[in-house]
């Protein structure tokens, strides 16, 4: 396996400065974020650090120059809007965009991409399962004759305004299945994030077993359910009225179990400390800092 983080934490750094960054701090490679310039449409988002807008052979010969300098490869290519979005205009531009990503990443020779299925919150489950066979199987072929894959992250991004469906479709083991049954392409899975499972009271190492080879990518964050908050507002409540993202190490998640799970399934992909920890993100110091803490709990469990 190899030690990496998502680029969206550095938002202010150039893709030169994340990867002198990651080079002196013995990362091994970088999700490099690729969201279109012109802001995020949601908290996290909007994080440009390779512009595939209009990206050509010769940026990719830069882009992977610039890798290939550092010592640090890209994990994935990484772009989280919403291709199911109730607004119309935002999923179009989600899509859209998808198709330029998948374009850079093979131009760049990289096997992986990190995307949302998206959803529509005022739809059903099997409205939305629907709307995905509708718009998703033509993404996978594109992806597919371009020798692409694409790894679905499971955050359902469950805000105050998208309870109680979310934004992303692709949340739980049951609705997994029901995804690849619908597209069975070898060429769709999963950015696996155990986070995402612990926040919603679900076992975040279990799955592994069933799904493995459909682990294409993983994120490192953890979780910390407050059992307080939860014996308070109940396992009804937004889930994050009772539990906090927190660095590897911070949380609930045995990561020695996750990365043992891994191992056991067959994976040796890449493993990307995503951070999301509000106690970590008031300064440039605290954010490399955050990294350098999540680094020390997982780098002895992932050979360099």
């Amino acid at each position: 396996m190899q030690l990496g983080f998502v680029s969206a934490i550095f938002a202010d750094l150039s893709l030169d400065e994340v990867l002198t960054f990651a080079a002196g701090e013995g990362f091994d490679c970088v999700e490099v974020l690729c969201w279109p310039p012109g802001g995020p449409d949601r908290k996290y988002g909007g994080v440009t650090h390779l512009d595939v807008s209009d990206f050509t052979p010769a940026m990719a010969d830069d882009a992977r120059a610039l890798f290939d300098k550092h010592g640090v490869g890209p994990s994935a290519l990484g772009y989280y809007s919403v291709p199911l979005s109730a607004a119309a205009e935002q999923a179009a531009a989600a899509v859209a965009h998808l198709y330029r990503v998948i374009d850079a990443a093979a131009l760049l020779g990289l096997k992986t991409i990190n995307s949302f299925i998206g959803a529509n919150q005022h739809l059903s489950l099997e409205e939305n399962l629907q709307r995905y066979a509708e718009v998703w199987p033509p993404i996978v072929r594109h992806a597919e004759e371009r020798g692409v894959r694409i790894g679905i992250e499971n955050c359902p991004m469950l805000y105050a305004n998208t309870w109680p469906f979310g934004l992303n479709l692709a949340r739980t083991p049951a609705i997994w299945r029901r995804m690849f049954e619908i597209i069975p392409s070898p060429a769709l899975g999963l950015n696996y994030d155990p986070s995402h499972l612990r926040m919603q009271l679900i076992d975040p190492i279990a799955p592994i077993r069933e799904f493995g080879s459909r682990i294409f990518h993983t994120h490192a964050k953890d979780m910390r359910i407050d059992p307080h908050c939860l014996n308070e507002v109940g396992s009804l409540a937004l889930p994050m009225d009772r539990a906090t993202a927190k660095l590897p190490g911070l949380g609930d998640i045995n990561w020695g179990a996750w990365i043992g799970a891994l191992g056991d399934a067959g994976y040796d992909g890449p493993v990307c400390i995503e951070v999301e920890d509000e106690a970590y993100t008031e300064s440039l110091a605290a954010r490399e800092r955050s990294l350098r803490i999540s680094r020390n709990v997982l780098r002895p469990l992932i050979a360099q």
